[in-house]
């Protein structure tokens, strides 16, 4: 069975850092595309961060490009989000998702088959 387990998720004053970590189990996705969401309370889920098999050329969100980096180990079955800079604005639960199959836009939501239950980050003013 399919399982994502997202951590790495706390508090963190404005400005800090923090690392989330995904790992997945069931199976290998070494060659599955991968990404992040977020989703503070009463907005609707949110596009963070993708990256495909290769690891190469990860794409972001336009509030996210510059200050989080996505990487992956293949080998761990895992993937990374390194968020810099953080702001108070980038509070929200941080879910890790998979793409099986085919896709078109892995800025969507929909083109992922299993998510992880998220991971709460918060960012103090």
């Amino acid at each position: 069975q399919v399982q994502l387990v997202e951590s790495g998720g706390g508090l963190v004053q404005a400005g800090g850092s923090l690392r989330l970590s995904c790992a997945a189990s069931g199976r290998t996705f070494a060659m599955n595309p991968m990404g992040w969401f977020r989703q503070a309370p009463g907005k609707e889920r949110e596009f963070v961060a993708a990256i495909t098999g290769s690891g190469i050329n990860p794409l972001y969100g336009d509030s996210m490009r510059g200050r989080f980096t996505m990487s992956r180990d293949n080998a761990k079955n895992t993937v990374y989000l390194q968020m810099n800079s953080l702001k108070p604005d980038d509070t929200a639960v941080y879910y890790c998702a998979v793409v099986i199959g085919l896709y078109s836009d892995l800025s969507r939501a929909d083109q992922y088959s299993y998510w992880g239950q998220g991971t709460q980050v918060t960012v103090s003013s």
